[in-house]
Formats: structure tokens, sequence, C-alpha cells
């Protein structure tokens, strides 16, 4: 465990033993937002940072992705490391980035033009914008990151409060680059109907934006298959089926009570959904669009 100042909570680690889905994963199924953390001894974490994370190392990713039964996956940058994407780049490369894995980034004002093209190059597809973190960044920077990326083809993905999406709906809807809105939009069991949630439906419905239905975990009530999350789930389906994709988000970080198992997160899929052609289009379909894979 890294030891790190009482303002800096210390995070479990995820459960070791996964459970074998109760249902059959397509063929190139994607994990769609997960992290790795560590090695530490080479990539240390940001001093300035919420939470620390105990290593989570790709070989324990890799286990996962096979007991699940994945064939393709993208890992999401995470605020803990800041704009420093080494850990990031290194372990999308060990998952055989780009062919197989592709990479979400956070950059700053000292990123380069020459950074984003080598960024390309590793099989970058998108940018990071955490507003939840401690000492993340500002809203206001939306059209700044989409205008530097735009010529890339790449995302702008943002985590933030359903409110906060809400509020900034109308400026989110005029970026020059697809939005990726991450963990349901923040949205609570019981915003399914509530503006917020219309904000969110209208952005999907605008044609340029896109959902995670990951986390679900984070933002239920209740435990595993999160039932409660049944009627977000499917709101946000119907208002734009080929624009939803699924994370696992392993391993679960500033998860201080139950933690989920990976298991029951994929399962959760076919209780929120009951058409397979759908969970299909959502874990294989969509994700090799949204990332460009072949």
């Amino acid at each position: 465990m890294i030891n790190s100042t009482p303002a800096i909570p210390d995070c479990p680690g995820p459960i070791a033993d996964t459970k074998t889905p109760r249902h059959v994963t397509p063929l190139n199924a994607c994990d769609c937002h997960f992290h790795i953390f560590g090695p530490y001894d080479r990539f240390p974490l940001a001093q300035k940072r919420g939470y620390s994370p105990p290593a989570a190392p790709v070989a324990r990713y890799q286990q996962l992705m096979h007991k699940l039964g994945l064939g393709r996956c993208v890992i999401v940058q995470p605020s803990v490391y800041a704009s420093d994407n080494r850990a990031t780049l290194e372990a999308a490369r060990q998952l055989n980035a780009p062919h197989d894995c592709r990479i979400v980034v956070v950059i700053d004002d000292t990123t380069t033009r020459q950074e984003l093209q080598a960024f390309q190059q590793a099989g970058v597809r998108g940018v990071r914008l955490n507003l939840v973190a401690g000492g993340g960044p500002s809203l206001d920077l939306v059209h700044n990151v989409a205008d530097r990326i735009a010529d890339f083809g790449w995302h702008l993905q943002i985590y933030a409060g359903s409110h906060i999406i809400a509020e900034a709906a109308d400026k989110l809807a005029r970026l020059s680059v697809d939005l990726v809105i991450d963990h349901f939009g923040a949205l609570a069991p019981n915003d399914a109907v509530s503006t917020d949630a219309d904000a969110i439906v209208r952005l999907l419905e605008g044609g340029h934006c896109w959902i995670k239905l990951s986390g679900g975990y984070i933002c239920s009530a209740s435990t595993a298959p999160w039932s409660d999350m049944t009627a977000i789930a499917q709101r946000l389906i119907r208002a734009s089926p080929d624009r939803i994709v699924w994370g696992t988000n392993w391993p679960h970080p500033v998860r201080f009570s139950a933690m989920p198992n990976d298991g029951d997160i994929i399962d959760a899929l076919h209780e929120w959904i009951d058409d397979p052609r759908i969970v299909e289009r959502i874990l294989s379909e969509n994700p090799a669009r949204l990332y460009g894979f072949e």
C-alpha cells in the first residue's frame, strides 16, 4: 500500500476472484473503461491527487479479460497520474495497442502537437476531463481541448455530475468533436425521469454524444445486479442504441463500500437489457466504431 498523507485516503483493491459470467460474451467484446496503477517504482503517483490506490498491474487485468471473455479494451488515464500518461501508455503497449487496446489520455497546456501525434500512433483515441476528482480541470476547457484534438478524429470524454452536464448541455452540443460521458452521466436511480436525464438524453439524440454504462454500482443504491439502474439504462439505450458502450471501471478506485465483482458487472447488462442483440451491439459493435477497431 502506498503511504499517503492523512488528507489522501488509501483505496482498497479489487476482488481477486472474478466470477465467470452467466451469459456468453460476444466476439470482440470490449471493456471501454479501466485503469492500470503502477508499478510505482517506475510510475509514481502525482503529489496532488484525490486518493492512493494499491498497484493494479497489467497481468491482473489480463486475467480479468480472460475470465470475462473480453477481446478488446480501452484504458483510461486516471486522475492520480494527472497528465503523466506514461503508466497508461506502457500498460496499453503490453495489452497489444493499438491493435487490441485503445487509449484515453489526459493532456494539459504543456502537451505539444508532436506529443499528440505520438499518442495517435500509440493508439490514443480520446482525451479525458475528470471534473469529479480533486484538483481536476474546469468545464471551461472543453472547447479548447476539443479544438486541439479535432484534427486527429478523437473524442472528448468527461466525468462530471449529472447537474453539471445538464447545465453545460448547450455548450457540449456545440463541440467540434464527439462527446463521451462517463459512468451513466452520474445519474442516480431516482434521476431516470429528471431534468438532468432529459438534458443527457437530448445530447445522445443529437448524434455526436456517447455514454458509458460503466460504474453503475457507483450510482446505485442497491447491490448486484443493481436493478435500480434498469430504468436509467433503458432510457439511455432508447435514446441512442448505437452510441452506448460498457466498461468495468476496474480496479474500482475510490470504492470504500462493498467492492463489486466484475462478473456481476457484465451480467448486469443482461438484467438491464432483455434484447441479446442490443447487448452485442453495446459490447462489440459500438466500441469498434467509437474507438476505430478493425
